[in-house]
This record gives structure tokens, sequence and C-alpha cells, in this order.
């Protein structure tokens, strides 16, 4: 698994969301943006920052910055998600792993004595000019947000 790093340009992409809109990082050009990444919809710790996220958003939208959620859950997944926590950013449908590999998230990871891969939680901060600002690769689901502000101070 190789992750970008601060500096690096981060990679294009193009998705739809959750609403079937499509989104590509060209459309947040001249903007701060958070592409965070994350395994599984409806899990406790994706739950948490999701709606951590949803807490602040006006939050990080005062400071102009949007958010994108990334994870290879379906669209059905991504709307049943988005409904039951009244989340107000979109989710990207990646379930061929095209935008989670290209960031160098998805890897070897262990739970209770299993090997497995999957996607390690893992948040950019991108810059105006499409490169990395910072990376978070140690989240603290309950409070992301400040995370990502503590880090644009």
């Amino acid at each position: 698994m190789a992750t970008l790093k601060k500096g690096d340009k981060a990679p294009d992409f193009k998705a739809k969301d959750q609403h079937g809109m499509e989104h590509e990082l060209g459309n947040y050009e001249g903007k701060k943006l958070v592409i965070y990444f994350y395994p599984k919809d409806n899990t406790p710790g994706c739950t948490a920052q999701a709606c951590n996220l949803r807490d602040h958003e006006t939050t990080l939208q005062q400071h102009g910055i949007p958010v994108l959620g990334v994870s290879p859950d379906s669209g059905s997944s991504h709307q049943k998600f988005t409904e039951k926590y009244q989340l107000n950013f979109p989710l990207l449908i990646d379930t061929d792993k095209e935008i989670i590999q290209s960031y160098g998230v998805w890897g070897p990871k262990k739970f209770m004595g299993k090997s497995y891969d999957g996607v390690h939680r893992t948040t950019f901060i991108i810059g105006e000019d499409g490169h990395i600002l910072e990376v978070i690769d140690k989240v603290d689901t309950k409070n992301h947000t400040q995370q990502i502000l503590d880090l644009l101070k």
C-alpha cells in the first residue's frame, strides 16, 4: 500500500454520489477539499465519523471546505446511510475501488486475529492547486472535524 503524502498531486477522480450526481476533482479547483476514505457504511466508527462531519458541516463550509466521503459501498447502501443519519455531504460510490486504490488506502488489515484487505480510514485535505496539504491517517472518528480544522490553522 503506497499512500499519498503531503505535497503530492491528488489523483483525479470521477464518480457518482448517493444521489446520482457526478463529482470530479476538477470541480473543486480553486477550493480546498476534504476527501475522506472509510471502510463501510453503518459501522460504529464510520457512523461516528460521518455524524461528526455532518454536525460540523456548516463550520467547514464557513472555511470554504467541501467534504466528500468515499467507500466501496454501493449507491443504495450510501443512500440508506445518508437517509438514516441525515448526512449533508456527498458519499462517492467506488465499488470497483478505483479511487480508493489511486489514493493508496486499500491494503492489508487485521481484525480479531484475521488478516484481510480493506480500506484504511484516511483523510486527505487537498489544496486549491490540487496538491495534498495534509494526510490524516490516525483519524479520531468522534472529533474528526476538529482534527481537520487544527491542521488548517
